[in-house]
């Protein structure tokens, strides 16, 4: 007899990112211990071995709650209980801008940088499912943004030379807890994930359930499926883009980035706007902050130029036409 199907649908998802991974280097699940990240890593801990990979996992104690450190000790236990070794935890600090889930998340993340570097990973595991798939998408929309936000959250990525990869994006909530349950494991649900003073909870709780009963059940998956056809959508237009912008960039003293005017309108708007986007974070402009009300403005300095000086973009500059080129540079 068989793993239960829960089980045996996370083992499978884990199986398909570490057959694309080389064989004898340590891949490492990120676990907080809440249902995902355990079934996760009770999955990396099963497959790992039978494809001739060490295993191990990393919990990350933010501090945020009295007895964080107790619970991080705990999730560490549980995981070298399941085999993964090593197994460890380590203690952020969270703060910064950008508000306590930013701060936090980039805490995190900083934090698996430095655990794969020192541990030599090939690649770090996180538990993100379906369901955060879906909530993504609809924070997307409803901060009106473009195709690549709207394309959710990728299934693998780089970040200061490790690999991330998604297994569950294609597995729900409710698999992952009952393979958390088939296996033996107790999740550990963070009060934070119910408190309505995070967008993200009032989505999950509420927008979501609102539209489940409005429109009928599969609305996550549909969202999720979504998603990724916006990703597949937006990586090509953000290839031609790329070509546009390598073609049309220009030297010019004293600018930090320059693109010729002579072709730049002639581009479909969704690739003008990328590449118009691609010359002001060259520049210098702060991706966090440049919007797409600021790429907007300078793309009317280039289809609706009527002797508009200048427009101002975050991080203190500014761009400007001039002699058939557009200037970016210090305001």
């Amino acid at each position: 007899m068989g793993p239960d199907p829960a089980v045996a649908a996370v083992r499978v998802a884990v199986r398909r990112v570490l057959a694309d991974l080389p064989q004898g280097e340590t891949v490492l699940a990120a676990c907080s211990g809440g249902a995902d990240s355990l079934a996760l890593a009770g999955a990396l801990a099963f497959e790992a071995p039978r494809g001739g990979r060490p295993a191990g996992g990393v919990t990350i104690d933010h501090g945020l709650q009295d007895g964080s450190d107790e619970r991080a000790e705990t999730v560490v236990r549980t995981m070298a209980g399941l085999g993964l070794d090593p197994a460890g935890s380590t203690a952020v600090t969270v703060d910064g801008p950008g508000g306590p889930e930013n701060a936090a998340r980039d805490a995190r993340y900083k934090a698996l940088d430095e655990a794969a570097e020192r541990l030599g990973a090939a690649a770090v595991l996180l538990g993100h499912t379906q369901d955060d798939q879906a909530e993504t998408v609809l924070l997307g929309l409803a901060r009106g943004s473009g195709a690549r936000s709207l394309s959710g959250m990728p299934p693998a990525f780089h970040r200061q030379g490790v690999l991330y990869l998604r297994p569950l994006l294609g597995i729900g909530r409710t698999t992952t807890r009952r393979a958390c349950k088939a296996m033996g494991l107790e999740p550990w649900d963070d009060p934070h994930n119910i408190d309505p003073a995070y967008a993200r909870v009032r989505v999950r709780h509420q927008a979501l359930p609102a539209l489940e009963k409005s429109l009928g059940p599969g609305v996550a998956e549909a969202l999720a499926r979504t998603a990724g056809m916006l990703r597949d959508d937006a990586d090509a237009l953000d290839d031609l883009a790329a070509r546009a912008y390598a073609d049309l960039e220009v030297r010019e003293d004293g600018w930090n980035t320059a693109v010729r005017l002579d072709g730049l309108a002639e581009l479909p708007r969704a690739v003008r706007t990328r590449v118009l986007r691609m010359a002001a974070l060259k520049a210098g402009s702060p991706p966090g902050t440049l919007a797409a009300v600021h790429v907007d403005a300078v793309d009317r300095l280039v289809t609706a130029w009527r002797g508009q000086r200048h427009v101002d973009l975050p991080g203190g500059l500014r761009a400007v036409r001039r002699s058939g080129r557009l200037l970016f540079g210090p305001a």
